[in-house]
């Protein structure tokens, strides 16, 4: 790799840290419940995607890949661990508060905090595809790309969920 390339090369993946090393801690904290080992994790989702462009690797879409690292080590973590999940409740009395989203939507009328009460009562069907639309905040393409499923069933889930979260909250 050329010194240029290099170059280039840390200031994607320091523009990537800028735009999404929040977001990714945020995450980490609310799969494992703590703040130090999911910014270790984050850190080393990081280094991983240095170390893959380093190698040569090129990276379509930084923020599907980063999650998918993170969500790999996340996962690795807790079969290292066989660590039991915390129910929503306890999440909320930690005092997670997910992250607002800028999308004018439905849900810019509801809490964040009923919005995670109202997603494991879909149909297991739309709660993932809910979950890293509303909550991870993912882009249509990006959820694609994770789930291996066309952006236009991604769409049509999200649509559907979308009307049985409004029934939920407004059941009138």
């Amino acid at each position: 790799m050329t010194p240029q390339e290099e170059t280039l090369q840390q200031e994607i993946l320091s523009a990537a840290h800028g735009d999404y090393g929040k977001k990714l801690n945020s995450y980490a904290y609310f799969k494992i419940h703590n703040h130090e080992m999911g910014e270790d994790m984050v850190q080393d989702t990081f280094l991983k995607t240095w170390k893959f462009l380093v190698k040569g690797g090129k990276i379509e879409t930084m923020k599907a890949f980063l999650y998918h690292i993170l969500n790999n080590l996340i996962v690795d973590e807790y079969r290292k661990q066989k660590h039991q999940t915390s129910s929503l409740d306890d999440l909320l009395e930690k005092g997670f508060e997910p992250s607002d989203s800028e999308n004018t939507n439905i849900f810019s009328s509801m809490s964040a905090k009923a919005l995670l009460l109202l997603i494991p009562r879909l149909p297991e069907k739309y709660q993932k595809v809910m979950h890293m639309r509303f909550v991870r905040d993912l882009s249509l393409e990006e959820i694609s790309l994770i789930s291996g499923q066309s952006k236009n069933t991604i769409a049509v889930q999200v649509h559907r969920g979308t009307a049985k979260l409004k029934l939920l909250f407004d059941p009138a």
